[in-house]
């Protein structure tokens, strides 16, 4: 449905967001941690990762980029938030594990690399590694479709959303 605001139809674009890790895509009401599972930081989906390289989800650009490299935001370039968070508790593994590929302020495509992670490390010394892939503004959007897919890969859609304009 269209808003008029100031006479003007306000203007609707659809989003895809891609797995940002290969894996098992699941509800975020499945994640062991009431930060993610109760959307305080937003809604989304998670991932059970099959292994550790994490690529952008959009086209885009890091909006924030953790000192201890376990998560990312990057804002999509329809306006779109989106906070992928590499497990559970693993920031306090204080970057153990964790090897960045961009920084703050860096153009991204779907599939350039982000992180690579250690997975055997994070399951060593962290609660989990299901990584929460939260949209953290969702204020902007109109709705969000998501896809719960076993076996996604970094060319999987899990979440389309239309952005209000």
């Amino acid at each position: 449905m269209l808003k008029k605001l100031f006479g003007k139809k306000e203007k609707l674009s659809e989003e895809v967001i891609y797995a940002p890790l290969n894996g098992d895509v699941v509800e975020l009401e499945k994640v062991p941690d009431p930060t993610f599972s109760q959307k305080m930081m937003g809604d989304g989906v998670a991932i059970e990762p099959k292994d550790g390289k994490v690529v952008s989800p959009v086209n885009g650009k890091v909006i924030q980029f953790f000192h201890t490299k376990h998560a990312v935001g990057i804002e999509s370039e329809s306006g779109l938030e989106i906070l992928i968070h590499v497990g559970l508790e693993t920031v306090n593994m204080g970057g153990e594990g964790f090897e960045g590929h961009v920084k703050e302020g860096d153009k991204v495509k779907v599939g350039d690399p982000l992180i690579t992670v250690d997975l055997d490390l994070v399951k060593e010394k962290a609660a989990s590694t299901i990584t929460p892939v939260i949209i953290t503004n969702a204020d902007v959007l109109e709705n969000v479709e998501k896809k719960y897919t076993v076996g996604a890969s970094n060319e999987t859609e899990i979440m389309t959303t239309k952005v209000k304009g």
